[in-house]
């Protein structure tokens, strides 16, 4: 019962911050160079230099797991900044959005369908992206089933419950709403019900042990859990693929004072992946397929992610 009323908690909290941002800047904020984010302070009393830096990942089921994958990223970030850096795990993407509004964490990775929210709503400047050797980046959505599941495509679905993580998600939320009815004409709560597992991690173990018979997850999540072969790969069948989605945005807090603001970018921008003989980075062993953070405009990068929330 605890589980459940706190899912609903979590979709009337972020019911209520979109209904307050409606995509646009929080009246706290301005935005006179129209990039639709935060205009960093021109004042020196309204810029922020902290003695030490918060750091968060976006939330996990996991904590620990992603605290250790940060380590060697979050001591070159204090190396180059010349600040403790401190690694938190936020539990909830709620938590995380609330501690950047009222200044409780400074620099962030924010999930890509928490991006706009985190812009409007606490401030938040993303700058840069995880991508391959050759610049790539993305994920996609993805519907899928159980191999052993009578669901053979999308139109199996209708009249039935469909798994999605939680309001905040754009994979696993509103991106499979928006393309569910663009596309094959099956409405929320019409034609399918719909049934919230927190996170991609709940929804894709969900799947593979047929507590749930159909689920929207990302590509890239479902990638990681089957590296670390916590789930089978050869026991989920996609029967919904998307184009591709930017993944998780980094970036810092809108009011940093400027030097401090590019020595963050410096450090992510730079940061060694590998070591000179080779050796992987406690990050490089978490995302394989990822060699670099590359430099983003978020106007351009989260257009289509935009498009998408404006339906919500």
């Amino acid at each position: 019962m605890r589980y459940y009323l706190a899912i609903l908690y979590l979709f009337l909290f972020s019911l209520s911050i979109f209904a307050q941002t409606n995509l646009k800047l929080d009246i706290k904020y301005v935005d006179k160079d129209h990039d639709l984010l935060a205009d960093t302070p021109t004042t020196l009393e309204k810029l922020i230099d902290p003695p030490y830096l918060i750091f968060a990942y976006a939330p996990h089921e996991s904590p620990n797991l992603y605290s250790n994958c940060w380590s060697d990223f979050v001591k070159y970030l204090s190396k180059v900044t010349g600040k403790r850096v401190v690694y938190f795990p936020y539990q909830t993407k709620e938590a995380q959005l609330e501690a950047m509004r009222y200044g409780k964490l400074h620099i962030s990775g924010f999930n890509t369908g928490m991006v706009p929210l985190a812009v409007n709503y606490a401030g938040f400047h993303p700058f840069a992206i995880m991508a391959d050797n050759q610049g790539k980046y993305g994920y996609t959505m993805e519907i899928i089933t159980n191999k052993n599941s009578n669901i053979k495509s999308i139109y199996d679905i209708k009249n039935k419950k469909i798994t999605f993580t939680s309001p905040g998600s754009n994979s696993g939320y509103r991106a499979p709403q928006y393309f569910l009815e663009k596309e094959f004409n099956l409405k929320a709560n019409i034609d399918y019900e719909i049934v919230l597992s927190g996170n991609h991690s709940n929804s894709i173990r969900g799947v593979v042990s047929g507590k749930y018979s159909v689920a929207a997850v990302a590509s890239s999540v479902m990638q990681r859990m089957i590296n670390r072969k916590e789930i089978d790969a050869n026991s989920i069948v996609t029967i919904y693929k998307s184009k591709p989605f930017p993944t998780t945005a980094y970036g810092y807090v809108y009011n940093l004072k400027p030097k401090l603001i590019k020595k963050i970018e410096y450090a992510f921008l730079t940061f060694p992946w590998k070591d000179k003989s080779g050796n992987p980075s406690s990050l490089k062993k978490e995302f394989r397929d990822k060699e670099k953070f590359i430099k983003i405009k978020y106007k351009d990068i989260w257009r289509d992610v935009l498009e998408i929330t404006k339906r919500f």
